[in-house]
């Protein structure tokens, strides 16, 4: 049991320095780090390269020069019959010398007529340099392992162009490479003093980098931990201050919304309390009274039946809201006449308008079908109504209208109402917020409704807006598809 207790933690240290690695402080560490030492191997690289080349390739035009000269030399003096000659023994001992190297000529059988190190003469040279030469074409090898190189050089009569012999001289190029090895070793001196340089400067900006964005973390932290005062003030980096201010936003929503929901509770707890305890009192006075007349009874028996239906009302508010906060939440779609169901809504409503002496009328341009449950569009459109009928003025009016395009449906519900602030426009489709919180509790009003209606709107893949002018009515539009969109 120790043992896997053991081997647990060991897999969950390693676990959790893995995932360090993947942290964006490190990621831009490495990026700055690359960025810098990157281009400058390649450029270093690059010039180690082009001098080498340059170098040899310098070295190799020499020795092709001195070698056409010395094979012009040779077809004047007429050197390739008479091989003795000292002058010309001389001067390719001492090329094969300050070349580090050794020169063989070649005549026209192929026989070897000078050797600088006087090996093989008299011998017989068949390479495939040779065959080259005596084909009018000069090669050149080198050998970077060897450092050193090889030209072979056609000697040419002037008059006949026919190939009398060839040259052969092998040179070193130690020199040129014992400079590229010091280049290598000072460009390795640099690189690592680059390198440290780059790794402080890329450690210290991505520090400098890294540390906004962990305070933006450490106050996400306070926020999970329920403390919400905690703003933050990022200066610098554009981006940066974007998601500070982005975030400040979000906790000023978020205070607003928590602050909303302790209310709603409160009052809810109010509003559910109040009922019961009415009905309390009521039914406590009738039992006091042995000989209560009936019409009493009848009286209080509606005081009763009234505030029950108050608390079915915000009970039946409270389920509605749970129901359509699942994300499961069943659509059952079906093909719905709209204008059929916005007349049985303004039906059911009307009772309600005429207590207030308020004007309800439909207008409707064309005959609407379409995909849509049928109980969840009546909710949100039935709240829209009846708020336009609670929040209005006596005798005043309540215009629906119904339309529609090639895609969409629209319902406009416009009233003569007390309108919403501008301040608040954008918090009424919060749960728990209510403008008016007086006229909300005298209208029996719980802060859900426009949530409900919100909610059931966007499972149909739909949307919602408003407009609104305080104490000159306010106009709800919804838009939903035709068909429905799973």
């Amino acid at each position: 049991m120790y043992i896997q207790n053991g081997v647990l933690a060991i897999i969950s240290r390693v676990k959790a320095r893995l995932k360090k690695l993947t942290s964006m402080r490190n990621h831009v560490f490495l990026a700055l780090l690359l960025g810098g030492i990157v281009p400058v191997l390649i450029l270093t690289k690059i010039l180690q390269s082009t001098y080498i080349e340059e170098s040899v390739n310098e070295k190799i035009a020499e020795i092709q020069s001195y070698g056409n000269k010395v094979a012009t030399q040779m077809i004047y003096t007429g050197y390739l019959t008479t091989p003795s000659m000292t002058d010309v023994n001389i001067e390719l001992a001492l090329a094969a010398s300050f070349y580090e190297g050794r020169i063989i000529v070649v005549d026209g059988n192929l026989k070897i007529i000078a050797d600088t190190y006087e090996r093989e003469v008299g011998k017989t040279l068949i390479s495939e340099e040779v065959l080259k030469c005596f084909k009018g074409n000069s090669s050149v090898i080198t050998d970077r392992k060897q450092q050193s190189g090889s030209i072979s050089i056609p000697i040419i009569q002037s008059e006949s162009k026919n190939v009398a012999g060839a040259i052969l001289i092998s040179f070193s190029l130690k020199e040129q490479y014992q400079i590229l090895e010091r280049l290598e070793q000072k460009s390795g001196i640099i690189m690592i003093f680059i390198a440290t340089v780059l790794v402080l400067i890329a450690f210290i900006y991505s520090k400098k980098l890294i540390k906004p964005l962990k305070e933006i973390t450490q106050s996400l932290k306070h926020v999970t931990d329920g403390y919400m005062d905690d703003e933050v003030s990022i200066k610098g980096y554009y981006e940066l201050e974007q998601i500070s201010d982005s975030f400040n936003e979000m906790l000023a929503r978020m205070k607003t919304i928590e602050e909303s929901r302790q209310e709603f509770v409160s009052n809810v707890s109010h509003e559910l309390k109040t009922p019961i305890t009415s009905i309390k009192v009521l039914a406590d006075s009738l039992l006091m009274q042995e000989d209560a007349p009936v019409e009493l009874y009848r009286e209080f028996m509606t005081d009763i039946t009234d505030e029950i239906e108050r608390e079915n009302k915000i009970i039946t508010d409270l389920l509605s809201l749970v129901k359509l906060d699942k994300k499961s939440g069943e659509m059952h779609i079906a093909s719905t006449n709209i204008n059929e169901l916005l007349e049985v809504i303004l039906k059911r409503l009307k009772p309600i308008a005429m207590k207030r002496n308020i004007e309800l009328v439909f207008e409707s341009f064309r005959e609407v079908t379409a995909e849509v449950d049928e109980v969840k569009l009546s909710l949100a459109i039935s709240n829209l109504i009846e708020n336009a009928i609670k929040y209005n003025v006596d005798d005043g009016w309540v215009r629906v209208s119904l339309n529609a395009d090639h895609k969409y449906f629209y319902v406009k519900v416009a009233d003569s109402g007390i309108g919403i602030p501008e301040a608040a426009q954008n918090y009424i489709f919060d749960r728990f917020y209510r403008v008016d919180k007086a006229r909300s509790r005298q209208t029996g009003g719980t802060g859900l409704g426009l949530s409900i209606t919100k909610n059931a709107i966007l499972m149909h893949k739909g949307a919602i807006k408003v407009s609104s002018v305080e104490n000159e009515g306010s106009t709800f539009t919804i838009r939903v598809p035709l068909s429905f969109i799973a």
